[in-house]
């Protein structure tokens, strides 16, 4: 009977480690977080899904990044601006952007060049581009 309070004791103690590890591992302080999630191929357009999420103590009321696409070949295939909307602070949101004329597997990187538009009254200027986070989880990178 002890050991087994000990396992679970000791089971218990490591779960509260890894919960303080992941929990260290997301936080992602002051900035913003853009995660291209999936892409989907459709007829004659490419879907891409962005996770994004606001770590600022308050909400972004808007936010539109100037993104570029370019193609298999590197070079630039369109610059195009994605409207991620409003931003809750600390919760992820999911946007998805169509794009016609164009295969997934032809687009090789995203660029985000920049926020034409941020509106975020409580927040610094900076808040939607200051220590922008990028990652993907597909073959596209996602640069900035």
């Amino acid at each position: 009977m002890k050991i087994m309070r000990l396992v679970v004791a000791t089971t218990i103690a490591s779960l509260g480690f890894a919960s303080a590890a992941v929990a260290q591992d997301t936080d992602m302080g002051e900035a913003v977080a853009i995660e291209l999630n999936a892409m989907t191929h459709n007829e004659g357009s490419c879907t891409l899904t962005f996770m994004v999420t606001n770590g600022h103590a308050s909400q972004i009321e808007k936010v539109v990044y100037e993104t570029v696409l370019f193609d298999s070949a590197g070079q630039v295939e369109r610059l195009t601006l994605f409207d991620f909307g409003t931003l809750p602070p600390g919760r992820p949101r999911v946007r998805q952007f169509s794009i016609p004329g164009i295969a997934c597997d032809e687009i090789s990187q995203v660029l985000i060049n920049g926020a034409r538009t941020c509106e975020a009254p409580d927040l610094a200027d900076t808040a939607c581009e200051a220590g922008l986070i990028l990652q993907t989880r597909t073959s596209i990178g996602v640069i900035g």
